[in-house]
């Protein structure tokens, strides 16, 4: 998909969502709905996905948007970092997953290191955030931050 039409199409959600949440009145939310229907039309033009599928993605998306956060854990022993395979794609990558409500950022690494690696380590500092949008990471219909630990 283009990056520009997606990113197009994430805004129009975004603001559908934003409507969805703070409107009232029916013929507001109808519109909304319409307005976050079209935004899923979009990306399903624009990709190998099913429109029902993406239209029911956005749909389950409740609240105000905000980005969501993914956090990775570097590990290091004897000059080597651990890897472990992504599930989706099969490629290596640094042990992580997105972070849960309730458990900080740092106690989600540590449990996400733990259940693809099996090592019990602990967060130790915050090296960086990144905007995924903002590198060269495929791209994805929701805005996703990226915190890097090392962990010890």
């Amino acid at each position: 998909m283009s990056s520009q039409w997606l990113r197009w199409a994430k805004r129009l959600n975004a603001i559908a969502q934003a409507g969805l949440t703070y409107s009232e009145g029916p013929y507001d939310l109808e519109r909304y709905h319409q307005l976050r229907d079209i935004a899923g039309e979009i990306i399903a033009g624009h990709s190998n996905l099913p429109p029902a599928q993406i239209v029911d993605i956005l749909r389950r998306e409740a609240g105000y948007p905000t980005p969501k956060v993914d956090v990775r854990g570097a590990v290091f022993r004897n000059n080597q970092i651990l890897l472990v395979r992504e599930r989706s794609d099969g490629r290596w990558t640094l042990p992580g997953g997105w972070a849960d409500v309730n458990e900080t950022p740092a106690e989600c690494v540590v449990k996400e290191v733990r259940e693809e690696s099996g090592y019990h380590t602990r967060a130790v500092k915050l090296l960086a955030v990144w905007d995924k949008s903002q590198h060269s990471h495929p791209e994805h219909f929701f805005h996703t931050y990226k915190l890097f630990f090392r962990c010890e």
